[in-house]
């Protein structure tokens, strides 16, 4: 059985999974809060594995959302395709992982009304948007150029990978491009209302949209479709750079009325830092006095992306550093609680994720920095986020934040996870074999080890865990 078990661990060894890996840094708590790298896939970490990955097949794979624990990567012209006529076309592709592992899961090729959905060429990018509403319905829109009159957005059934055509939103008389869009609520607008929004590329135009529960989408600007904004950060800009990224916020969770219209939004412009906005255009909240208090904070121009979450009643903002081409800051992002009344002013700076980058490589100039936080609790119900970041044609990682991560709870997160670190790697395997072979003590993992839960650790709890290491 020992010369089994060496195989085994040879076998493994050759054949560990890049998703086993984490960014190898110590964060330190913050106010009682902690963070950990569940695991990461990038340039910097695991360059190989990420190289040999679908994410590093050309710059398509643009937008990553989290819904359910699992990850999804949008990725427009992924694989060809033949339709019923005979011309090959371009299918677009959801890519998927587990987010407490990284294990890859199938792949989800998109259909529309039965049939492959995508083009001839994949810079059409019919599925450069992907996001989740809050009742769990995933969603996915194309890319709208300014020949592009209409706005659409699909359902995705997450079983099968069909598409279905949600709404179409009509621009109005003003016709730019709509790169990325955002929506809150209903997208079916069974349950609630829905608000989308979109920001126009190289212009001072915002869409939006919204609909009553019920309802059909009319403009969300007091009637209208669109307004051309007058106030920017920094105040020399004068409309939004290329691929803008516009983030809705939630409204108070006791007024049901407003938590979906969406009356404040973040705006995140390329060639402007992430500001806070009402619908009238306002200005609420900016990076001016970040900028004279902690320079440091201030994001560097050429970067999209921001979202927030609140944990243990404090009020979160997380966003992106810098593009592929920072000053020290490619591909990272910053975590930090907001300052009094939710203002970017007197904010505390946590972490910066991940500590060493995802990578710096150009990815043509997409801007786009996904960041998605999913709010679940732990065994002892408290709060607790799992954070992703993605970065075009760099990497992906996901965090896990809060008190208790990578604390004393003797339960497993994650089935033959016997070191309790977030992951299943050769590590929980070689625990398991010493064990069986007397080298260690199973009582000293809680458990853990116990994957079946007979009592004992044997063989059957070591081919668990090498089952797990393998994705079988």
């Amino acid at each position: 059985m020992k010369k089994f078990l060496l195989l085994c661990t040879m076998a493994i060894t050759a054949m560990a999974s890049a998703w086993a890996v984490t960014d190898g840094k110590t964060y330190e708590p913050v106010n009682d809060i902690k963070i950990k790298n569940l695991w990461i896939m990038d340039r910097v970490h695991t360059p190989a594995e990420f190289n040999a990955s679908p994410l590093s097949q050309g710059t398509y794979a643009r937008m990553a959302t989290l819904k359910d624990d699992v990850v999804y990567v949008s990725r427009s012209g992924a694989q060809m395709a033949i339709t019923e006529t005979n011309d090959t076309i371009l299918q677009c592709v959801v890519y998927r992982f587990n987010a407490l592992t990284g294990e890859r899961l199938a792949d989800l090729p998109l259909t529309f009304e039965g049939k492959p959905y995508g083009t001839k060429e994949a810079a059409s990018l019919f599925a450069n948007n992907i996001g989740t509403d809050n009742f769990g319905h995933m969603w996915v829109a194309p890319y709208a150029s300014e020949a592009n009159t209409i706005q659409k957005v699909y359902m995705l059934d997450t079983e099968t990978g069909e598409l279905t055509l949600a709404c179409e939103l009509e621009k109005g008389d003003v016709v730019v491009r709509v790169d990325y869009i955002d929506l809150v609520g209903d997208i079916t607008r069974e349950n609630a209302m829905c608000t989308i929004m979109g920001m126009g590329s190289q212009a001072a135009t915002v869409y939006r949209w919204q609909a009553e529960q019920g309802s059909d989408f009319e403009g969300g600007f007091e009637g209208d479709t669109y307004i051309d904004f007058t106030m920017f950060y920094p105040e020399t800009v004068t409309q939004w750079g290329y691929a803008p990224y516009v983030k809705i916020c939630l409204g108070e969770a006791d007024d049901e009325e407003g938590l979906y219209r969406g009356d404040l939004f973040w705006l995140d412009g390329f060639q402007t830092a992430p500001a806070l906005y009402d619908f009238s255009g306002e200005l609420i909240t900016t990076f001016e006095p970040v900028a004279a208090d902690t320079p440091e904070l201030v994001p560097e121009a050429g970067t999209n992306g921001i979202t927030e979450f609140s944990l243990e009643g404090r009020n979160f903002v997380v966003y992106s550093m810098a593009q592929y081409s920072g000053d020290g800051h490619g591909c990272q992002a910053n975590i930090c609680e907001l300052g009094p009344d939710m203002m970017l002013e007197g904010m505390q700076h946590y972490w910066t994720i991940p500590a060493d980058s995802l990578g710096k490589v150009s990815d043509s100039g997409t801007r786009i920095h996904c960041l998605n936080a999913q709010k679940g609790v732990d065994a002892q119900g408290n709060e607790e986020i799992t954070l992703l970041t993605y970065k075009c044609y760099n990497g992906i990682g996901v965090y896990k934040i809060g008190k208790n991560v990578g604390g004393d709870d003797p339960e497993p997160s994650i089935p033959g996870d016997i070191n309790n670190d977030g992951v299943v790697d050769i590590t929980d395997v070689n625990i398991a074999l010493n064990i069986v072979l007397g080298k260690d003590d199973a009582a000293k993992y809680q458990g853990r080890a116990d994957t079946d839960g007979n009592g004992e650790v044997d063989i059957t709890d070591v081919n668990f865990v090498l089952n797990k290491v393998l994705g079988k």
